[in-house]
């Protein structure tokens, strides 16, 4: 029997800041790698995220159509934000923004998906809530809509017409195409979800 190698550690030898803005920090990170040498990497640091796949009891989703600054276009997505609340869950996170975006809550809450959205340069994970059993609530108290949320249009569409429009390239959002492909297979075959607290 032949062992396996060890796997490489990927020791950080050295990392200097290069930005740190109101949400991310941009770093370059030195890296050991296989063989002896060592490699210079750009690493942004990110607080997270939250998305929600609203579903209404007819089967119909809640999208979001918000202009997006770095690719300049407006983009269906999914209620979603920052995890940039200090020391707030992240369901909690999800709960509010649902409120924030959509004046909406709901009854049943489960934790659909996680995922990293660019893994090659970037720490950011996405956590992606399945809310159900939907009912209409006032915007948190003290949340003031402001900047592109002015601009934003809220939209209930059938969850297989919101498929589609990934496949037909309608949707480009990453958190809005893993969402909903994930809530619609969820809905096709019931897979044990993970519960709401699992990270």
């Amino acid at each position: 029997m032949i062992d396996e190698p060890a796997p490489h550690e990927y020791r950080v030898l050295d990392s200097a800041p290069v930005y740190e803005g109101r949400v991310i920090r941009l770093l370059k990170d030195t890296v050991a790698m296989p063989g002896g040498g060592d490699s210079v990497r750009e690493v942004v640091r990110h607080p997270g995220a939250v998305a929600v796949v609203a579903l209404d009891d007819d089967g119909h989703v809640v999208l979001l159509r918000q202009y997006r600054h770095p690719v300049g276009e407006y983009l269906w997505e999914l209620p979603a934000g920052l995890r940039d609340a200090d020391g707030e869950p992240p369901l909690q996170t999800a709960q509010r923004e649902l409120a924030e975006e959509t004046r909406l809550a709901a009854e049943r809450w489960s934790l659909l998906t996680t995922h990293y959205s660019s893994p090659g340069f970037c720490d950011e994970m996405v956590l992606i809530y399945l809310a159900e059993g939907l009912r209409d609530v006032d915007r948190p108290e003290g949340f003031t809509v402001e900047h592109e949320e002015l601009d934003m249009t809220v939209e209930r569409v059938p969850l297989a017409d919101a498929v589609q429009r990934v496949f037909d390239g309608g949707i480009r959002n990453a958190a809005a195409v893993v969402g909903l492909l994930a809530a619609a297979q969820a809905r096709a075959t019931g897979p044990r979800l993970r519960p709401v607290d699992a990270g």
